[in-house]
């Protein structure tokens, strides 16, 4: 069957688990496009996040009597103030480390982000989130456009892809980006060891450095193998990254561990892309064995440790954390002690250069067919801010880039000032 360039760039330079140590122009290069300078660590939340539970408008009677089971009661809520609609809100019990990180400042809370007429599919959420573009959601990622801005030659490890497979957001033209669910994983793979695995490496590096210009195709395959070739003795340095303190040992802690151990030994990654799934909530939601509480644990222990770790090793002012989900959930519970999938939810921010706080409203869960902010007949939150909105602001802000080239349009809004 062949194999498109666009098939190729899905699976990215993470198909190839090879590599030698990088030459010291590689080196230089990695020092030139980012080591030591801004990461953006986009944390996708798998599933659609019920918004509603993460952070909890207490206030309004509606919440509680949409959702007798499941609803986080008033005394167990994290109160971290109330929006510029004096409504009062809180962090979910479980998200204490965020509620300190949002306590000095750190932390911003965008609420009702979305887009108009929501998609309520994982897929084509997730590729609607990933290309920025509701209307032609089977178009590069933005994050893989903004990546072939980026001039040649490009660092191998520019992008970091913490899953398996390349999601759409880093898709592009140019740019391959290594699909790296475990650093320590990432090895030259060989039946052999000592002598004869190094042979083997040095007949894989004399092979792929040959690009022939009259051959395009094998030319576009041999430059990815080097690419992986070179970054691989990077990869490896990072796994020996000593942090300043103990990660959670679940996936999330031990990928933004990686994460850290990447920035800290400067191999000059812009862009890192994790993931927490499991929060398709439609049954078993709370109670002692509850999906929420667990994915809520786990989230605030992992993230707490990285932005301490960060804080620690002086690399707290480099780090942007931007996190999302594809949708938010119904304002009312289902039958199974749980929640479908709904509209707007929410999108955060951490970092040291973030301006934290509560941004845009909550929405009133007064089930009136006359509620503005509430849509399908008062089942979902309707969007207020549109997500490109957030991107906006990041890709200014934070990557450098022209968002309203990068997004095809002008998203920006002045009053969205977290950095």
């Amino acid at each position: 069957m062949a194999m498109t360039r666009r098939d190729f760039l899905r699976n990215g330079v993470g198909a190839f688990t090879i590599g030698l140590a990088a030459p010291a122009f590689l080196t230089e290069l990695a020092q030139a496009q980012g080591a030591g300078s801004r990461s953006l660590v986009v944390l996708y939340l798998g599933g659609g996040n019920d918004a509603l539970s993460m952070l909890v408008p207490y206030g309004d009677a509606f919440y509680y009597s949409r959702r007798p089971s499941i609803a986080v009661p008033t005394g167990d809520v994290l109160q971290i103030g109330s929006d510029r609609n004096n409504a009062a809100l809180g962090l979910h019990p479980r998200l204490t480390g965020l509620r300190s990180i949002f306590d000095e400042g750190r932390l911003g809370i965008i609420q009702r982000t979305g887009y108009e007429n929501s998609s309520r599919s994982h897929f084509l959420g997730q590729d609607i989130w990933g290309t920025a573009n509701p209307a032609n959601p089977q178009t590069r990622g933005w994050l893989g456009r903004y990546l072939d801005t980026i001039p040649s030659p490009v660092n191998p490890l520019v992008a970091w892809d913490a899953l398996r497979e390349v999601p759409r957001a880093l898709m592009g033209d140019h740019v391959s980006v290594p699909a790296i669910p475990s650093a320590a994983s990432y090895t030259f793979a060989s039946p052999n060891t000592g002598s004869e695995a190094a042979l083997e490496r040095a007949y894989a590096t004399r092979i792929a450095s040959h690009v022939p210009i009259d051959r395009p195709h094998l030319a576009f395959v041999n430059s990815n193998i080097n690419a992986a070739m070179n970054s691989l003795d990077k990869v490896a340095l990072v796994t020996k990254y000593v942090p300043s303190l103990t990660y959670p040992t679940g996936g999330l802690g031990q990928t933004l561990k990686t994460v850290a151990g990447a920035m800290a030994t400067g191999v000059g990654t812009k862009v890192f892309w994790v993931q927490l799934g499991g929060f398709d909530t439609h049954a078993s939601q709370v109670g002692t064995n509850g999906a929420y509480p667990r994915l809520m644990t786990e989230l605030n222990d992992a993230v707490t440790a990285f932005y301490n770790d960060l804080r620690s090793q002086g690399l707290l002012n480099q780090a942007l954390v931007m996190g999302f989900s594809e949708f938010g959930r119904r304002a009312y519970e289902n039958g199974s002690v749980g929640c479908d999938h709904g509209a707007a939810g929410l999108m955060f921010v951490l970092g040291g250069a973030v301006r934290g706080g509560l941004y845009g409203t909550a929405a009133s869960l007064n089930p009136d067919p006359k509620n503005a902010t509430l849509e399908n007949n008062g089942g979902d939150v309707r969007y207020e801010t549109d997500f490109r909105s957030v991107y906006a602001r990041v890709a200014d802000g934070w990557l450098g880039a022209d968002s309203a080239g990068l997004l095809g349009a002008d998203f920006r809004r002045p009053d969205l000032a977290f950095l």
